[in-house]
């Protein structure tokens, strides 16, 4: 089934963005290991495979509506030198995403797509819990503060 193009470039651009969350997220959980915060590893990587999937599934409908996924195109990563900062980049993506894809699902709906558009949707209240995970752990390094915060995570 052809999809249109302008369907077809908006999930291409969803996938840089999945792709380049992966790479950030699964680099944040090798430095929180390197630094011994087990807990924080686990939860980066449990992220980034979730991102996968995403990937996975935007690549299924990319080759489902007879496009060509782009797997070559990456957005900046911003690798955090601390958990602060680390925490911050990723509530910064994760804010893009869900923008991103709050604005391919009204798209979707526009073409008409609605299986595609079911997809998006799918992928954005992951991205919304991502987002909620990710102010959790703000707020706890706000109230415990990061050594406390640090120690937990250990």
């Amino acid at each position: 089934m052809k999809g249109d193009q302008r369907l077809l470039d908006t999930l291409n651009f969803l996938l840089a963005d999945e792709l380049t969350a992966i790479n950030q997220y699964i680099v944040h959980a090798e430095m929180c290991e390197d630094w011994g915060y087990a807990k924080l590893h686990d939860a980066f990587k449990k992220r980034a495979i979730e991102e996968m999937k995403h990937a996975e599934q935007l690549i299924g409908r990319i080759l489902f509506l007879e496009g060509i996924p782009i797997v070559t195109n990456y957005n900046s990563i911003h690798i955090g030198a601390d958990i602060p900062k680390q925490v911050e980049n990723d509530r910064t993506a994760e804010e893009g995403a869900i923008k991103a894809y709050n604005d391919a699902i009204v798209l979707a709906g526009e073409v008409r797509d609605y299986a595609t558009q079911d997809i998006l949707k799918k992928i954005l209240n992951d991205e919304d819990r991502h987002m909620d995970e990710i102010e959790e752990m703000i707020d706890q390094i706000s109230h415990m503060t990061l050594p406390i915060f640090l120690t937990n995570q250990v």
